[in-house]
C-alpha cells in the first residue's frame, strides 16, 4: 500500500523554514532585480552555478540594463557568453532585451504572459523571473523542483522526461495562496532539489520531509521507466560546434575558413557544423567569405 501523500502545510513549514536557514548567497536571489534574475535564468539553464557566477557579473557590469545589451551587437553578446555554452542563449537573450527596450520601455515585464512572449523565454522562464524577480504565484518547474515532487509526492525516483499534465497538475495544487509565500515555495523547492534532493546521491539526512517522502517509505525504489541518457561530449557536433565558436570569439578579426581545419580534424562533421552555426545565426560571413561574429 503506497504511502500517503504528505500533509501540504506541513510540507510548506519544513521547507520554507530549511529554506530560511540554508538558502545560499547568490547575486540575483541577494539582489532580484528583474533584469539580473533574468540575465541569471538564461545562463542557468543547463549551466551550473559556479560557471554562471564569474560571467554573470562581468555581463551585468557590462550591460546592467535591457537597454544596455539592445545597444550592442549580438556578436558582442555571444562574444562575452564566453564559454557557458549553448551560446545560441546569448543571440537569443540579446533579442530579449530589444524587444524589452521596443515593448516595454527597457523595463522586464511582470506578468507570466507577457514575459512568455519574449524571444528565448520558454514556461520555465517565464514562471521563473514572474516569481523570482516580481514575487508572482507562478508553478516554477525546473529539473531540480520536479525531481524533489516526484520523490516526495508521486513516490518516484526520477520525473518524466518531459512536463505532463499530472506533474503541473501536482504543482499547482501544492502552491501556496499567498504571492509572497508561493515565489519563496518556489526558490525553496529549487534549492533543495538543488543541493539535498540531488539526482545521484540525494542527502536523505539532511532533508527537512525526509519523513514524509513517499520515495523513501516505499524503499527509494530504483527508476523503471525509459532509461535516462547522459550528456554526451566528445566527438559530438556540440564539441565541435563550440571549438569553431571559440576560434572566431576570440580571434581579432575575420578568420578565414582554412584556419578553422585546426579546431577539428573530420572535415565532413567540421563543414556541418559550420554551417549549423551560420544557420542558427551565431556567425556570419564577411564579404572575402571568411568568418566573423554576427554584427
Amino acid at each position: 500500500m503506497p504511502a500517503p501523500t504528505p500533509p501540504v502545510d506541513e510540507l510548506h513549514r519544513r521547507v520554507l523554514d530549511w529554506f530560511d536557514e540554508h538558502r545560499r548567497a547568490l547575486p540575483w536571489r541577494d539582489d532580484p532585480e528583474p533584469w539580473r534574475v533574468m540575465v541569471s535564468e538564461f545562463m542557468l539553464q543547463q549551466t551550473p552555478v559556479v560557471r554562471v557566477l564569474p560571467v554573470f557579473e562581468a555581463w551585468l557590469e557590462r550591460w546592467p540594463t535591457p537597454a544596455a545589451l539592445a545597444a550592442a551587437s549580438s556578436g558582442d553578446a555571444v562574444r562575452a557568453w564566453g564559454r557557458l555554452g549553448y551560446p545560441r542563449r546569448a543571440l537569443r537573450l540579446h533579442a530579449a532585451a530589444v524587444a524589452i527596450v521596443e515593448r516595454h520601455d527597457g523595463r522586464v515585464p511582470d506578468s507570466y504572459d507577457e514575459l512568455l512572449l519574449l524571444p528565448g523565454v520558454g514556461d520555465y522562464t517565464a514562471a521563473a523571473i514572474a516569481s523570482f524577480a516580481h514575487g508572482r504565484r507562478a508553478v516554477v518547474l525546473d529539473t531540480n523542483v520536479r525531481r524533489v515532487f516526484a520523490r516526495v509526492v508521486e513516490g518516484v525516483q526520477y520525473p518524466a522526461a518531459g512536463v505532463t499534465r499530472a506533474e503541473r497538475d501536482v504543482a499547482a495544487s501544492l502552491l501556496p495562496d499567498d504571492e509572497a509565500t508561493a515565489a519563496r515555495w518556489a526558490a525553496a523547492t529549487m534549492e533543495l532539489g538543488a543541493v539535498v534532493c540531488t539526482a545521484r546521491a540525494p542527502r536523505c539526512e539532511a532533508c527537512p520531509v525526509s519523513d514524509l517522502c513517499r520515495w523513501r517509505a516505499e524503499g527509494h525504489p530504483e527508476h523503471d521507466g525509459p532509461p535516462r541518457r547522459g550528456q554526451a561530449w566528445h566527438g559530438t557536433d556540440r564539441q565541435c560546434r563550440g571549438r569553431l565558436m571559440a576560434i572566431v570569439r576570440d580571434a581579432h578579426g575575420p578568420v578565414a575558413p582554412e584556419l578553422m581545419v585546426a579546431a577539428w580534424s573530420d572535415a565532413t562533421q567540421r563543414e556541418r557544423c559550420l554551417d549549423s552555426l551560420l544557420d542558427d545565426g551565431l556567425l556570419d560571413l564577411d564579404s572575402e567569405g571568411r568568418f566573423i561574429l554576427p554584427g
